[in-house]
């Protein structure tokens, strides 16, 4: 195995979570196909080809040549049309030729992976051009790949795999978001602080600490006195993070305490992912 160290957490989450989602997918029904999922506008079929077009572009294939429909009323910016590319041209697509293509592909990545000598600083293609190093490529795809068997896992009725390897990165990858979405986008006042108390299957308690420029930063010491708490699940979190669930529709799972229009605001704001 010639893959550096750092990746290989990255590596092994995205196998994991790929394997579920074949596991998964393989015996489904042509009709289990077209189920909603918790992911706005797709089914199990667009999850997966979306699962399947972000391995492609891992492997630096050529993207698909093809014009959207105009009636996609889920696709609102250019981050979400250039991701629609590849699950619109697959919405025809039978069950055995998505099955056949999920495991082709991951055979290819898998060969890859087992080929990968390059520095995780190389520099990697990235969504609409832009430029990422290979570790981040391979940490947001982790954490992408597992969000998507969760919500594969939803519309199946099939829970599991809360506290996975891809769990894991997730939880790195949301908690780095958290200085950002409470000292700037929420707005929290200078000097503050705001802890996050969260349970279940991945367990953590994190304090953003906001200084007097109005900075934050991410700290695992508890604040005594802190401007506001948020208690709630891991599974919310996630769900709420990822854009699945609104803070009105889970507001039964989560326990607000302190300053009321911050706690408002963090949640209205809490939203990762495009």
């Amino acid at each position: 195995m010639s893959l550096h160290p750092t990746l290989q957490p990255y590596a092994d989450a995205w196998t994991h979570s790929v394997d579920a989602i074949a596991e998964l997918v393989t015996p489904l029904v042509e009709g289990e196909w077209n189920r909603r999922t918790p992911c706005p506008g797709w089914s199990v079929r667009d999850v997966v080809s979306h699962v399947i077009g972000l391995d492609c572009e891992m492997l630096g294939d050529p993207r698909p040549i093809h014009t959207l429909p105009r009636d996609l009323f889920h696709v609102t910016n250019d981050h979400q049309r250039y991701m629609e590319m590849q699950v619109d041209v697959r919405r025809h697509h039978t069950a055995p030729e998505m099955t056949s293509e999920l495991e082709y592909t991951v055979i290819r990545r898998n060969r890859q992976l087992r080929n990968e000598s390059r520095d995780p600083g190389t520099k990697v293609r990235g969504p609409l051009g832009t430029e990422l190093t290979l570790e981040e490529a391979m940490r947001g795809h982790a954490f992408d790949v597992w969000v998507h068997e969760q919500d594969l896992r939803a519309a199946l009725g099939r829970p599991g795999n809360l506290d996975s390897p891809g769990a894991q990165v997730a939880r790195d990858v949301l908690l780095s978001a958290l200085p950002d979405i409470v000292a700037n986008k929420a707005d929290a006042p200078r000097s503050s602080a705001i802890v996050f108390d969260v349970h279940g299957p991945i367990e953590f308690l994190r304090t953003i600490r906001v200084d007097i420029q109005g900075r934050g930063t991410l700290e695992t010491a508890p604040a005594l006195g802190p401007a506001a708490t948020l208690t709630l699940d891991w599974e919310t979190y996630v769900r709420l993070a990822c854009g699945r669930v609104t803070p009105e529709g889970v507001a039964d799972r989560i326990k607000a305490e302190g300053d009321g229009a911050l706690t408002g605001a963090i949640l209205r704001n809490f939203r990762v992912t495009q």
